[in-house]
């Protein structure tokens, strides 16, 4: 009862319920193109992995997070966002010229500054938050923004598929400036007040670096970070095994979306679940919760039976956002305003980085060896992480506490 009595406070709030329909508008038409950016691709070149590269064009900007993020504490955020939305919108209208696989290099430029524009629109809105939300129900906010981004996955991808399939790849691009359109009118209806930034007049790298020793400095934030990166690995170690999952149970490769769909309504639900919890049990034990349900539903992922691996995928997408969300969260409550930009995006690329690489390397290893030997493993390095998680954090927080300065250990 009390978690559904903390939804309405978070909506009540003009701010917060523009904010959000801000993040479904443009979340729509991302997860929209997403999918059939991969798929006109296929069917351009009939190859699977220059159709993967439209991921990897996504993804790559993240690696530059620090540097990108620091642009978000440079300038004003509503403006800034504004801008990114119409950008955005406008750049995607160059899609219109990919009709041959000769101009496909247009569609992994775009995809890059997409990623690229995507990193400092996430520093920015994390910072935004702040001015817009309460201390008190940032948990909260941050569990319902994780609920209506994991509601459009379901959703929009299907969406774009069917457009693509009816009108084409142009179709999905236009799609997808209008959500952008869309979105820079709510956030030029926030009514935040912001003051102009000062610049240290240190320079872009020093200012970069600036946000990352605080990040890392942090006794209470670098376990959460860390921990995030952690669970985000071995969780995309994991994650290239659903296949040969599947096959054990006798389906076709298409249950995959099935298993999914499970995970998706799990973490719904924590979305809505999160702000209550975190305040019940604090950041590190609800992160540590949530790793090691992960843990569990990994490990019993490899039991070829249907019911146990459609509980296991529930209880994954129950677990996996918890770090997540107790770290931004984290991130959010414990760093001054003018830094936030820049810590959110380094948070951003310690946790998501890995996932990337997770991906890559469970690829290979699940040639080598089969789920019932690699899953138990993956979830076991869950289950250890979540158990050193909060000694950890306490044991660096002691630390801190006991330097005559304050100041954390380099």
């Amino acid at each position: 009862m009390t978690t559904f009595l903390t939804v309405p406070r978070v909506l009540r709030d003009r701010d917060a319920g523009l904010y959000l329909t801000a993040v479904v508008v443009s979340g729509f038409g991302t997860s929209s193109l997403w999918l059939a950016s991969g798929v006109w691709v296929k069917d351009l070149t009939g190859s699977d992995g220059l159709a993967a590269l439209c991921v990897v064009a996504m993804w790559v900007p993240t690696l530059a997070g620090p540097a990108l993020g620091t642009l978000a504490d440079r300038v004003r955020r509503v403006p800034l966002l504004v801008t990114l939305n119409l950008g955005l919108a406008a750049l995607l209208l160059v899609l219109f010229a990919v009709d041959s696989p000769g101009r496909l290099w247009l569609l992994y430029a775009v995809l890059l500054v997409y990623g690229a524009a995507g990193t400092v629109h996430d520093a920015a809105e994390s910072a935004l938050v702040t001015a817009a939300v309460g201390p008190g129900l940032l948990g909260d906010f941050n569990g319902l923004r994780m609920t209506v981004t994991e509601g459009m996955k379901l959703v929009a991808p299907l969406t774009g598929a069917g457009l693509y399939a009816a009108y084409g790849g142009p179709a999905v691009a236009c799609l997808d400036a209008a959500s952008f359109v869309l979105a820079a009118g709510v956030y030029r209806l926030l009514r935040v007040r912001e003051e102009r930034p000062v610049r240290s007049g240190t320079g872009w790298w020093r200012e970069t670096a600036e946000g990352a020793r605080y990040l890392w400095g942090h006794p209470e934030l670098r376990p959460l970070v860390r921990a995030g990166g952690v669970t985000m690995l071995l969780a995309a170690l994991s994650s290239p095994t659903g296949y040969a999952v599947v096959d054990r149970l006798g389906h076709s490769p298409a249950y995959l979306g099935v298993l999914y769909a499970a995970q998706g309504v799990g973490s719904v639900a924590t979305g809505l679940l999160a702000g209550p919890a975190l305040r019940r049990l604090g950041a590190r034990r609800f992160a540590a919760a949530g790793i090691a349900l992960t843990g569990a539903a990994v490990v019993a992922r490899a039991v070829p039976w249907d019911p146990v691996a459609l509980a296991s995928g529930m209880a994954s997408g129950l677990g996996l956002p918890c770090v997540l969300i107790a770290a931004l969260t984290a991130v959010q409550q414990e760093t001054p305003g003018p830094l936030l930009g820049r810590a959110t995006a380094t948070a951003n690329t310690l946790m998501f980085t890995p996932n990337v690489l997770g991906l890559a390397a469970g690829a290979g290893l699940v040639v080598l060896a089969g789920p019932g030997l690699l899953l138990p493993c993956y979830g076991l390095a869950l289950l250890g992480a979540a158990f050193l998680l909060p000694r950890r954090a306490n044991r660096a927080a002691g630390t801190t506490a006991s330097s005559p300065s304050g100041a954390s250990p380099p």
